[in-house]
């Protein structure tokens, strides 16, 4: 087993995003993908009031995060849970609010680098996947028990790959042969479905199956879908949520649940947006920033990121009361 390791991308940058919404006692932060830490330690070592509250699926993440960010105390507290469940498990700590949440989405680090998690493609592992071991439908299941049509759709919506009907029909065909159980045999077929001329362009051909699978299987988008709008209720007045993307399915998803809590919701031909109807929060970022070239040089991880950022200016109807 190979010893993981993680460089947070744009991790200045972040903190600086977080810095106003955190400089004060009892600040909270909840850091919804902890994954080893790093983000959290930042925050913990450079904001003197802050707190993390840090989520984790993945019981081996929650374990090193815990060993890395023990000499904090309790200024640290790990939650074993996807994070569209930040509001149940805040309450249950006793917190009414945060001011502030992180996303830094996606596989990390530590779980490609694991081999045996069967996340990378370039190793022979076991078709696993799940972020939370524990429990859920490995990649095996998916290849094995999908009907072809529905392993059209997951390559195609959650990898967007060309030859996604191709490729469901040959694993449709091989596995009654016999059933999918490691990535080699799966590298390999993909080798075999996918057109030479299209192998030599976008990187390794299995790239986009691995993911799409990576996303059925821990339900990334629906988690997504429900957990950006419920880190912006729970936040205080001053509190930002911000997110980190690496695939544009992602990012849109995002970017999409913050123009809707930043829109002005009047007709547009009004002279004047009354007090009630302005928007509860504001875009700090401007559309998406971006890694620059000496980051991505270090980090070829940071060549996708896509950083957004909200803050929220008033309180809603019972919310944001801090």
């Amino acid at each position: 087993m190979t010893t993981p390791s993680h460089v947070p991308v744009l991790l200045d940058r972040v903190v600086a995003l977080l810095q106003p919404a955190l400089g004060h006692e009892g600040a909270v932060l909840v850091d919804a993908t902890l994954g080893l830490g790093g983000h959290s330690e930042a925050v913990l070592t450079r904001i003197g009031l802050a707190r993390v509250v840090g989520f984790d699926r993945d019981p081996e993440a929650l374990r090193l995060a815990g060993e890395r960010l023990a000499p904090f105390g309790d200024r640290f507290v790990p939650v074993h849970a996807t994070f569209d469940r930040i509001p149940d498990a805040l309450r249950d700590l006793g917190f009414d609010h945060a001011d502030g949440v992180l996303f830094d989405l996606g596989v990390s680090s530590m779980q490609l680098d694991l081999v045996d998690r069967g996340f990378a493609y370039r190793e022979d592992a076991p078709l696993d996947m799940r972020m939370d071991r524990t429990s859920g439908t490995t990649a095996a299941d998916v290849l094995n028990t999908y009907p072809q049509g529905e392993l059209t759709r997951v390559l195609r919506e959650y990898g967007e790959e060309r030859f996604a009907a191709r490729i469901a029909a040959a694993v449709v065909r091989e596995r009654e042969r016999e059933p999918f159980s490691t990535s080699r045999r799966l590298v390999e077929l993909l080798y075999d479905q996918i057109p030479a001329p299209a192998r030599r362009t976008g990187g390794h051909p299995a790239k986009r199956t691995f993911q799409a699978l990576r996303m059925e299987v821990n339900d990334e988008l629906g988690v997504l879908r429900r957990a950006v709008p419920a880190a912006i209720d729970v936040l205080a007045v001053g509190g930002r949520v911000v997110v980190e993307s690496y695939h544009s399915l992602e990012d849109r998803l995002v970017k999409q649940a913050f123009a809707a809590a930043t829109r002005v919701d009047v007709p547009p031909d009004l002279p004047f947006v009354p007090e009630d109807r302005q928007p509860a929060l504001r875009l700090v970022t401007r559309g998406a920033e971006r890694a620059d070239e000496a980051e991505i040089a270090d980090n070829p991880r940071a060549a996708s990121v896509r950083l957004r950022a909200v803050e929220r200016i008033r309180p809603t109807t019972g919310k944001g009361a801090a």
